[in-house]
This record gives C-alpha cells, sequence and structure tokens, in this order.
C-alpha cells in the first residue's frame, strides 16, 4: 500500500558513441513544444551571424529519423558546438507562417552526454547559455 513513498530505482543507459545516443533519442517520440529542449545532432558549422551567434545544421531527433535545421548558439556562449556532438536544441517560438524547415525558432542551449538517466533525461556536458542570461520564471 505504501510503496509510492519509497523512491523509485533509475535506470542510467550508456552509448558507445553520440550517433548511437541520437538513434535512440529519435525512438523516444519527443514533442516540438515551446520550451522543449530536443536533443540534435551537429552536421556541420555555418556562419557567423552579425551579432556574434554561431550558426550550426542540426539534426532533431523526430520519429522520422530526424528533422533537420539551422540553429544558433547565442552571442556571448562560453563555449561552440563541434561537428558530430550531441547538443540540446530549445525551441523558443514555433512560426507556422513559415516554411517546414524554418518555422522551429530557438537556440543551442547545451552539448548532451550520450547518458540518458530515464528518470531525469539526458545529462548535460557543457551549457551553451551566456552568464548574463536570466532564468525564467513561471508563476502559476
Amino acid at each position: 500500500m505504501f510503496d509510492w513513498f519509497r523512491s523509485k530505482e533509475e535506470t542510467v543507459t550508456q552509448f558507445p558513441d553520440n550517433a548511437s545516443a541520437f538513434a535512440h533519442a529519435c525512438s523516444l517520440g519527443y514533442a516540438l513544444l515551446i520550451n522543449a529542449k530536443i536533443p540534435a545532432l551537429v552536421i556541420e558549422e555555418g556562419r557567423r551571424g552579425v551579432d556574434g551567434e554561431h550558426w550550426y545544421r542540426l539534426q532533431l531527433a523526430s520519429g522520422k529519423g530526424g528533422l533537420d535545421i539551422w540553429g544558433p548558439t547565442l552571442s556571448q556562449a562560453p563555449a561552440y558546438p563541434q561537428v558530430g556532438d550531441l547538443v540540446a536544441f530549445r525551441i523558443i517560438r514555433i512560426a507556422t507562417e513559415l516554411p517546414d524547415d524554418a518555422s522551429l525558432i530557438g537556440y543551442i542551449d547545451c552539448r548532451l552526454q550520450p547518458v540518458l538517466n530515464d528518470r531525469k533525461g539526458w545529462l548535460i556536458a557543457t551549457s551553451f547559455r551566456p552568464d548574463n542570461l536570466k532564468p525564467e520564471l513561471h508563476l502559476g
């Protein structure tokens, strides 16, 4: 009767590399929602923007094997991803008036380790968020 008081066991899955971790992330069915952090694989490095942001071509985890988009880091990011890294893309806005490949507006939030905790999610290796970015406050 009081089994729900006990802490549940956590299962940690370690993947041999980022590609196999990404393949597993594609099978998990991430929903593309505002403020969601979607696992993505960095495919290529793009240009540097006029405000100092770095652009990368990403493959977002989805049930179809991946969705190709371009995504930036923020301009004052303390570090930058490399090609082949597993990263988290944070969705800020879904612009339905734009084509599907440009409708997700967001930024690369962090580099992920190829380690999945079934209760806590992917482990973060490096944050790409600037120190001056204030955390969001949600009331209610």
